[in-house]
């Protein structure tokens, strides 16, 4: 899966490495990993997985429903698809990501890489390859179209409290939706490269990073960033605010994970433990701001 600018062509690092199959193994049932630890790994029986099977391309992405038992995944064969593994009803939805040409609605032919649902579980919002991000029911049926960005979108994240959307594109910008209307609220045009990652720090402040090795920490209604970090010496993959916004990870093309702290100008850790490039991050839900205030907050 890869984008042109510029006559070259790039590839996204969080999904064109290691594309999965056009299936999904989910995990049912109680799991005890003491009993499945085989040699410090993980081995999971296959009565307690279920393979949901349908996407005609590879799957790039997923994310479980915060309020109901269902799955969306997206693809490269230009849909998202919503599982119900609850069996209630049909046990999946097919979003097919379609544009305009004429008077007609045509397949876009473009991957589906970015997805999210929203805290009440009642939406569900896409990034395409085409483009346009859009935001659809839980039943399945298209809500909104945004098209704002000039070129694939990377990334796409609801904030908590659910009025905006967030997106980071090809085109080196981000830009700040307004979840009801459609209307693009602000684009930031900061980055001088691809934007790859972005994340809420607040319901109106998040911060972004990019190609061109640095990560904006950004504000709705301000006109230029209210911090910048620069210390990587590659890409910036991902990043990530722990679960108080206090601190921000992220990762990179120069096999380090970084830490840093709005009062801060440089990283408040500096983890070099990888040999190749890093492209993900997630924080643990414990520590303090979570329901498990008083465990140790971990980040892998």
């Amino acid at each position: 899966m890869d984008y042109e600018t510029n006559n070259s062509t790039h590839l996204h690092p969080n999904y064109s490495r290691n594309p999965t199959p056009n299936s999904l193994s989910v995990q049912t049932g109680p799991s005890n990993s003491h009993n499945l630890m085989t040699n410090g790994t993980v081995e999971i029986p296959s009565n307690r997985v279920t393979v949901l099977r349908g996407h005609e391309s590879e799957v790039f992405i997923c994310a479980w429903n915060p309020t109901h038992d269902l799955l969306a995944s997206g693809s490269g064969d230009s849909t998202a698809r919503i599982w119900n593994l609850q069996g209630s009803r049909e046990p999946e939805m097919i979003l097919r990501h379609c544009i305009r040409r004429g008077d007609t609605q045509v397949p876009s032919n473009k991957d589906v890489t970015s997805l999210d649902w929203n805290p009440s579980g009642t939406q569900l919002a896409t990034g395409s390859y085409d483009g346009y991000a859009r935001i659809w029911s839980s039943d399945g049926n298209l809500a909104s179209t945004l098209g704002q960005h000039k070129g694939p979108i990377f990334a796409l994240k609801w904030n908590k409290k659910g009025n905006y959307i967030l997106s980071a594109g090809v085109d080196r910008t981000t830009i700040i939706w307004d979840a009801n209307s459609g209307h693009c609220e602000q684009q930031f045009a900061f980055h001088t490269a691809p934007a790859l990652d972005v994340d809420w720090q607040s319901d109106i402040t998040f911060a972004s990073c990019s190609t061109d090795q640095k990560i904006y920490v950004c504000r709705l209604g301000e006109m230029r960033p209210v911090k910048t970090f620069h210390g990587h010496q590659n890409e910036v993959n991902a990043i990530k605010w722990d679960p108080q916004g206090r601190l921000l990870a992220s990762c990179s093309d120069d096999m380090t994970l970084k830490i840093w702290a709005m009062t801060k100008e440089t990283p408040v850790h500096n983890l070099q433990a990888h040999n190749k490039e890093i492209y993900t991050i997630k924080w643990s839900p414990t520590g303090p701001g979570t329901m498990n205030p008083n465990a140790t907050l971990l980040l892998a």
